[in-house]
């Protein structure tokens, strides 16, 4: 009855609205309707037509009435009408099409509360993969859905696409964008650009050659090699010559240890300056104005020749060419977007790759611990098979009888010395009495190996031991049947209390007679 009220009272709602917006359409809040409508995913339950805009087809965010009854988002409804009056698409989808009513335009539709209050108390997920909130689509779109840590962003410097709670480990140690501080002067810089920055840094450490000093700062580098005396400057005689480097406090010695040869290169300088000066004569210097005056000519007579050329084809030509040049530039434009959009798209998949090996591994893990789960119950399941038929076997009333299948296979196992002896399932003498089995040796035991076939009686702990009488000294009877019912074997006998195969206490594990 409670839904059933529910449904009636959102009809008279959407009715009255219908008459109200025929009247007067009120306008939306531009504080609201701002993106699409919520996914589909997000819904718990079974998703209804009537919660879809039918324009997005998603669930409906701030829903629109209009005039003809369909509902739309708002952010839907006012992108639909922003450029003009448009027919309503879900009005001619179902044939339903009727002027004016039918007519999407700004401001033709009111806010249908009713139906955003039913919408917002719908059970609802988060459609994040790895999150696992639950609540009502009020709560996802006032409190989570910009919150999820799960939610899959976009790295603004690097366009990488990533989860919200990796953004602080992406931002400090994977984004190839991002910014560091230089240990040394403390400035910003890219991590791309650190190999520049290292070579302009003011506060870089550097090596003297000379003295071998280090961390000098290269704002300070020059000052200490100015004065520094193991620093090598080349000879003041070089401009002459003299290729040799010599450190600061040796400068003296050296120029009058080689005094000889600076003079040399020096004499040797000034005679090659003398050659070329005397080179220099009135009848060269004519020479060489007769070649240039030559070199204008050809220069005038080439100008001349290219005018002549670009009044001709040489200008159409030239027209075809930058005409293909620009074709070919926006081609390359298109082909760079296009490489642009494949990178992107790349990088998505291999995100998506990332996830899809993490949701791998996961599922791998829990696989083998489900194997590890089914392998402890298939033990505890043969440990509860077996007590099953021991518990089927056993008696209650003291008398046992044991028949062994297949006798003649066992004795043959029982003689190469593969399965010398057998136990029988556990009997009792009451339900809680002593607990008993049988031993037997197809192929003897003791002094009656090979010759005869062994047979013992053994008292097991039980779980009522605490209840009996101790030791055990009631009578026993043994017997095997002769299978052609001429003669059976029977012993009887009560346990000697002194004999060595004798069980005092019933803590011990089994007692034996034979």
């Amino acid at each position: 009855m409670k839904r059933l009220s529910v449904v009636v009272s959102t009809d008279l709602t959407l009715n009255a609205g219908r008459i109200m917006a025929a009247q007067e359409p009120s306008p939306t809040s531009s504080l609201e309707g701002n993106k699409p409508g919520f996914p589909k995913k997000i819904l718990a339950n079974h998703l209804e037509d009537k919660h879809l805009c039918n324009s997005c087809q998603k669930i409906l965010r701030r829903p629109l009435q209009a005039q003809c009854g369909h509902r739309f988002c708002s952010f839907c409804f006012n992108k639909t009408v922003s450029s003009g009056p448009q027919k309503c698409s879900a009005c001619i989808r179902e044939d339903l099409f009727e002027e004016p009513t039918s007519i999407l335009k700004l401001g033709g539709a009111f806010p249908d509360n009713a139906a955003r209050r039913e919408i917002e108390a719908l059970t609802a997920v988060c459609p994040n993969e790895g999150c696992t909130w639950t609540g009502i689509i009020k709560e996802y779109e006032a409190g989570h859905e910009g919150d999820c840590e799960f939610q899959v962003i976009l790295c603004p410097s690097c366009k990488e696409l990533m989860r919200a709670n990796e953004k602080e480990r992406h931002n400090e140690r994977e984004c190839p964008e991002r910014t560091l501080n230089c240990k040394y002067c403390k400035e910003p810089f890219l991590l791309k650009n650190i190999k520049a920055h290292d070579e302009i840094c003011p506060k870089y450490p550097m090596i003297c050659d000379g003295c071998a000093k280090k961390k000098i700062p290269r704002e300070k580098y020059v000052d200490h090699i100015r004065f520094c005396s193991k620093f090598k400057a080349p000879c003041r005689f070089h401009v002459v010559g003299c290729d040799m480097y010599v450190e600061k406090e040796k400068v003296h010695e050296h120029e009058r240890a080689c005094s000889y040869e600076h003079l040399n290169m020096l004499l040797h300088f000034i005679m090659g300056i003398k050659v070329s000066l005397e080179s220099l004569q009135p009848q060269s210097l004519d020479v060489a104005s007769h070649r240039l005056q030559e070199l204008h000519q050809s220069l005038r007579h080439l100008e001349h020749k290219m005018n002549q050329l670009g009044g001709g084809g040489l200008g159409r030509r030239c027209q075809q060419l930058e005409l293909k040049v620009n074709t070919f530039e926006n081609i390359v434009c298109v082909l760079n977007r296009e490489v642009e959009r494949s990178v992107i798209t790349m990088e998505t998949y291999n995100s998506q790759h990332r996830l899809d090996q993490d949701k791998i591994e996961i599922l791998s893990n829990k696989v083998r611990q489900l194997e590890r789960t089914v392998g402890l119950r298939d033990l505890s399941i043969v440990e509860m098979e077996g007590k099953m038929r021991e518990m089927a076997a056993a008696t209650f009333d003291g008398i046992f009888v044991w028949k062994i299948s297949d006798f003649t296979k066992k004795r043959q196992d029982a003689v190469a010395g593969r399965a010398p002896a057998m136990f029988s399932p556990a009997y009792y003498t009451s339900k809680y009495g002593y607990k008993m089995c049988l031993r037997i040796y197809l192929n003897g035991d003791g002094t009656g190996r090979s010759t005869h076939l062994s047979l013992f009686f053994v008292v097991m702990r039980g779980h009522s031991d605490a209840l009996l009488k101790w030791p055990f000294n009631q009578k026993v009877t043994l017997m095997l049947l002769d299978q052609n019912n001429r003669e059976h074997i029977i012993d009887a006998f009560r346990p000697d209390i002194s004999g060595p195969g004798l069980c005092l206490l019933p803590g011990l594990r089994c007692s034996e007679f034979d």
